[in-house]
C-alpha cells in the first residue's frame, strides 16, 4: 500500500514540457528561454520526487507544493542564473583582502575597461606606423615615468607585464637561471597564498634553489661562499605574511647590489606587494616602495598590481632592459601575458599616479583616511540607529594593508562595536553575511567589529539599513 501510494504521489506531479505550457511561466520562459527554465523545472520536480521517496512529502503536502510549483520554478531560474561573483561590503578594515579581491579598481580604471572592451583597441597596433605593435608599451611608458629619478639607470628602466607575481618570479627565474643556482637565504623560503611555496615556484623554472644561512640569520658571506661557476641569480624575498624578530640578522640591499656588481651575478628582489608610493606618508615604516629597491641598485625587481600599486590583478616585472628583454623573448612571457582589460585599468591606474592624484586609487585613499574621519562615520551611523536590539559603540582599534604587506604595521581606526540581545556574535556575523548585499565584518571577544575605513562613504546608508532590520527582527 505505501508503494502504491507513492506511485499515486508521483503521478500528480506534472512534465515538464506541461509546467512549460503553463501561462504563469510564459513570461519567464519569453524573458530567460525554454532551456533555462525546464532545466529549472526539471531541479523542482527531482527535489520532490526525492521528498516523497523520503517520506517527507504526504498527499496533503503534496497538494500543497504543487499549488506553488509555478513560483517555485520561477525561483530556481533566477538562482539558476544569478551570478556566483557579486559586491561584498568589506568591513573588515582590511583593505588588500585576498579573499574580497585585493585593490578595489578606480572609477577611472572602470571607465578606461568599458571603453576598451567595447570595442577594437590598439592593443598591438602602431597606429602611427600602420604596423603591429606591442602591447607593453601602453604601460611601459608610464612605469618609465615614475620609476625614472635621478640617476641614469633609473632613466632606462622597463617594464613588462604578466598575470600575478608568482608567474613573474618564474618568468625570471626561467629567464635568468635555467639550469643554474639560485641563491636565496632560507629565512626567505615563504609560503604564498594558496600554499604554493616559493621553492616550489623556483623548482617550476628549472632554476636549482641554493639555500644560503639560517632561518633567523642570514649573513652576505653566505651569499658569498655559496656563488660557484652554476650560479646565475642572486635572490631577495619579501616575507610577505611575517616578520622574524629577536636575533636576527639580513644583509642590507647596499650589501647584495654590491656582491652581485663585483661578481657580475644580476641581483633580483620579489617585493611581493610593491608599493609605487612612500608608505611613510601615512605613517608605516620599513617598507621599500618599488623606486627604493631600483634606486639602491637592484637589478629585477618583481611586484603584483593588485595590492599597493592599487590596479588589477597583474605581475610586474621593472629592471635593466637587457635582462627583461630576455623575459619578453621567453616563450612562457606569451603564456604568461595579459589581455588588454588587465592592460586598460593599469594604465588608469598608473595615470592617477603620474597625475599626483591618490586618493582616486581607493586603496590608496583608504590608507590615507584619518581615524577622526572614520570616528566621525561611526558615530553617525551610531546615531541613526538608537537604542533597539542591537547595542551599538564605537571603539577604537587597529586597520592592517593585508596582502601580505607590512604585516606588523596597524592604521589606528574606529570601529562600530555590536552586540545582539536575541543573538550570539557569530549568529550576528551570520546574518549580516547574509544581507544584500553581504557586509563581511570580524568577531573579537563576543562582539562584532564593523571598520568603516574599507566601506566606501556610498556604502554607510546601506550598512545603516541592515542595522535598522536586523535590530527590528
Amino acid at each position: 500500500m505505501e508503494t502504491e501510494s507513492k506511485a499515486d504521489l508521483y503521478r500528480k506531479l506534472p512534465a515538464v514540457d506541461e509546467l512549460l505550457r503553463r501561462p504563469a511561466l510564459q513570461a519567464v520562459v519569453a524573458q530567460e528561454g525554454p532551456i533555462a527554465v525546464a532545466d529549472a523545472a526539471r531541479t523542482v520536480l527531482e527535489s520532490l520526487r526525492r521528498e516523497i521517496n523520503d517520506g517527507r512529502l504526504a498527499s496533503n503536502s503534496v497538494d500543497l507544493a504543487l499549488s506553488g510549483l509555478d513560483q517555485a520554478v520561477e525561483r530556481q531560474v533566477r538562482v539558476a542564473l544569478g551570478y556566483s561573483l557579486h559586491n561584498v561590503i568589506n568591513a573588515t578594515g582590511v583593505i588588500l583582502h585576498t579573499n574580497l579581491g585585493r585593490a578595489p579598481l578606480s572609477a577611472s580604471a572602470f571607465d578606461h575597461i568599458r571603453q576598451t572592451a567595447c570595442g577594437y583597441s590598439n592593443l598591438e597596433l602602431d597606429i602611427a606606423a600602420g604596423a603591429r605593435g606591442r602591447r607593453d608599451v601602453h604601460v611601459d611608458r608610464l612605469f618609465r615615468k615614475l620609476l625614472s629619478n635621478e640617476t641614469e639607470a633609473s632613466a632606462q628602466i622597463t617594464t613588462i607585464v604578466v598575470n600575478n607575481n608568482a608567474a613573474a618570479v618564474l618568468l625570471a627565474l626561467n629567464s635568468l637561471a635555467d639550469g643554474g643556482e639560485v641563491v636565496v637565504s632560507r629565512g626567505e623560503l615563504v609560503e604564498i597564498g594558496g600554499s604554493f611555496r616559493i621553492p616550489e615556484v623556483m623548482a617550476k623554472s628549472n632554476a636549482q634553489l641554493r639555500e644560503v644561512g639560517t632561518t633567523n640569520r642570514t649573513r652576505i658571506k653566505d651569499y658569498e661562499q655559496a656563488i660557484n661557476e652554476k650560479t646565475r641569480l642572486l635572490l631577495r624575498v619579501h616575507r610577505s605574511n611575517f616578520q622574524i624578530t629577536g636575533f636576527t640578522a639580513q644583509p642590507d640591499i647596499a650589501e647584495l647590489v654590491n656582491l652581485g656588481r663585483r661578481r657580475n651575478i644580476p641581483l633580483m628582489e620579489d617585493l611581493g606587494s610593491g608599493a609605487l608610493f612612500d608608505l611613510r606618508s601615512v605613517g608605516i615604516s620599513g617598507e621599500s616602495s618599488v623606486l627604493d629597491s631600483l634606486r639602491a641598485g637592484v637589478d629585477v625587481v618583481s611586484y603584483s598590481g593588485d595590492k599597493l600599486l592599487g590596479g588589477p590583478q597583474a605581475g610586474i616585472i621593472s629592471g635593466r632592459p637587457d635582462l627583461v628583454s630576455r623575459m619578453r623573448s621567453n616563450s612562457l612571457f606569451r603564456a604568461l601575458r595579459v589581455d588588454k582589460l588587465t592592460y586598460a585599468a593599469l594604465e588608469a591606474t598608473l595615470m592617477a599616479y603620474v597625475k599626483g592624484d591618490h586618493d582616486a586609487i581607493p586603496a590608496l585613499h583608504m590608507m590615507r583616511l584619518s581615524k577622526e574621519e572614520i570616528g566621525k562615520r561611526a558615530e553617525t551611523i551610531a546615531r541613526q540607529l538608537g537604542v533597539s536590539n542591537l547595542a551599538i559603540e564605537v571603539v577604537d582599534g587597529d586597520s592592517v594593508l593585508g596582502g601580505g604587506a607590512a604585516p606588523s604595521a596597524t592604521l589606528p581606526t574606529r570601529l562600530l562595536s555590536l552586540a545582539h540581545k536575541a543573538h550570539s556574535a557569530d549568529e550576528l556575523c551570520a546574518r549580516l553575511r547574509a544581507s544584500d548585499p553581504p557586509i563581511i565584518g570580524r568577531v573579537e571577544e563576543g562582539r562584532v567589529l564593523l571598520d568603516l575605513r574599507t566601506v566606501f562613504l556610498e556604502q554607510d546608508e546601506l550598512v545603516i539599513y541592515t542595522l535598522q532590520q536586523i535590530a527590528a527582527s
